[in-house]
């Protein structure tokens, strides 16, 4: 089947401003929807391993039989405990304390207990509470987390700048080329052809355009998306050592060059459309 050609195309200079515009934005889309993915990731992952975890603490030794009976009565409901011995609170606080120091009068018995629902963990939380300290995981970690979310709304707000930017070039470039191809329009105005017609010979140069660019900026956006994996892996604890991309993630990454490149050729069509019309 043969090609119908094109009636008119951009200059270079306008192909070239376009193209590397596109690009950018798309590798800034990229990147910024890819560590918002991340850091969700990264927060439902941390949500997930310490909803159902709590430390035990008190510094009062005739308390200490106390929970270990709670503990022991409660054994159905609780997956694992930990007693944590004192020589591994002493190694824990080493690195900020003298040697010299004697800490056995004022360190405290802790225990870390991992429970098979959330409703198990309030439930022993209300027999330990009298004896002891009772800190869900959960609660000392929402401070991380309400964090990630902060940033995965500032990720949001500049894929949304992203967006907008992408509006306004093709805006300026529908109406830059209408203006050069003023005398082409009048022609085929004359000889009927319908603003449907002329909008569409825009949107098949856009789309040719943005599809080399979306991929450009894409495949430029990879490695760094790679290399904040890399060094957030490191990270042995926290927020950063949780971040990554599931199959979801990936799937989302790859459709946006897809889905950028329908939203522009979209913005071309009505814009040129609306340009026609007030000519």
């Amino acid at each position: 089947m043969k090609q119908k050609p094109v009636v008119f195309s951009l200059i270079r200079e306008q192909s070239t401003f376009m193209t590397a515009i596109m690009s950018v934005l798309t590798f800034l889309s990229v990147l910024t929807l890819g560590i918002a993915l991340m850091i969700g990731t990264g927060a439902v992952r941390m949500n997930t391993a310490w909803d159902l975890v709590a430390t035990i603490q008190t510094n009062d030794t005739n308390n200490v039989q106390k929970i270990r009976d709670v503990l022991n009565d409660n054994k159905k409901v609780i997956k694992s405990t930990n007693e944590i011995s004192t020589s591994q609170i002493k190694d824990l606080m080493s690195p900020w304390l003298s040697t010299n120091i004697s800490l056995e009068k004022y360190l405290p018995k802790v225990w870390e207990v991992e429970f098979q629902t959330a409703t198990d963990l309030k439930t022993v939380q209300t027999q330990i509470t009298p004896y002891a300290k009772f800190l869900t995981h959960k609660n000392a970690l929402s401070t991380p987390i309400r964090a990630g979310w902060y940033l995965i709304a500032i990720c949001v707000l500049v894929l949304l700048v992203a967006l907008g930017s992408i509006t306004t070039c093709i805006t300026y470039i529908a109406h830059n080329t209408a203006m050069l191809h003023k005398r082409e329009l009048e022609i085929l105005n004359q000889i009927g052809a319908s603003d449907s017609f002329v909008a569409h010979q825009m949107q098949i140069i856009v789309a040719r355009i943005c599809t080399r660019a979306t991929v450009f900026g894409f495949v430029i956006a990879l490695p760094f998306l790679f290399l904040i994996m890399a060094a957030s892996h490191s990270a042995r604890v926290g927020l950063m050592a949780t971040i990554g991309l599931n199959v979801f993630g990936w799937t989302l990454l790859c459709m946006l060059p897809i889905l950028i490149t329908i939203f522009a050729t979209y913005i071309t069509k009505h814009t040129t459309k609306k340009i026609l019309q007030n000519s």
